[in-house]
């Protein structure tokens, strides 16, 4: 299983899914980490309202079968959705430690905070 973590700075989880630089990509076996990389978010926001490209989003992560950002809109949640790929927004902060509550299932997926 992969597991896509938006994130600035490869240790934080970002602020927004749209507008993070990128995605830190753990390779999960057997619910140990066995690889990790950081892929660049390529079709981010430029801070422009509606410059999301989805589909490039979404093509740049499309093996992972999770997704966790701190906030997100509706509209990415739903398209990742379709896309396969579960999307979950969380109030942690801290990359390893939303991974690791996820494998415990401890993880609360927080569509409150969805805008």
């Amino acid at each position: 299983m992969k597991i896509a973590i938006a994130s600035n700075d490869k240790k934080t989880i970002s602020e927004h899914f749209g507008k993070a630089v990128g995605f830190i990509v753990f390779d999960i076996n057997k619910e140990k980490i066995v690889n990790s990389e950081y892929r660049e978010n390529i079709g981010k926001n430029s801070g422009e309202c509606g410059s999301c490209n989805h589909s490039l989003m979404i093509k740049n992560i499309k093996d992972c079968q999770i997704v966790i950002s701190y906030g997100m809109g509706q509209r990415i949640y739903d398209y990742l959705t379709k896309a396969g790929i579960t999307p979950i927004v969380t109030d942690e902060k801290n990359a390893e430690e939303a991974l690791k509550q996820f494998l415990k299932k401890n993880l609360k997926n927080m569509t409150n905070k969805l805008h």
